[in-house]
């Protein structure tokens, strides 16, 4: 039995570079579809936190608007409450 041929070594190396070609080929779509879908998914989170944030916002808003009105009905009855303390005063 002899050695391999030129021509079998030849066979030998295009296997194993057509072998290392579809490997790289697989690795780098697989690495590209994982970023994709990283991107998808902190492009959608984004979005989430946006409208969470204008939610916080609006609800805020009303907060603000509602301690307002409830600061003006307490101003109002402080000076209700001082004024029936002053005329318990004069009846005593």
């Amino acid at each position: 039995m002899t050695g391999m041929s030129e021509h079998d070594w030849t066979e030998v190396v295009g296997a194993i570079g057509i072998f290392a070609l579809l490997i790289t080929v697989f690795a780098v779509s697989v690495v590209q579809i994982a970023k994709t879908r990283r991107a998808r998914l902190e492009s959608s989170r984004s979005d989430e936190y946006r409208r969470i944030a204008e939610t916080a916002a609006q609800a805020q808003a009303e907060n603000a608007r509602l301690l307002a009105a409830l600061d003006g009905r307490l101003g109002g009855m402080e000076t209700r409450m001082t004024n029936l303390e002053r005329v318990l005063r004069e009846v005593d």
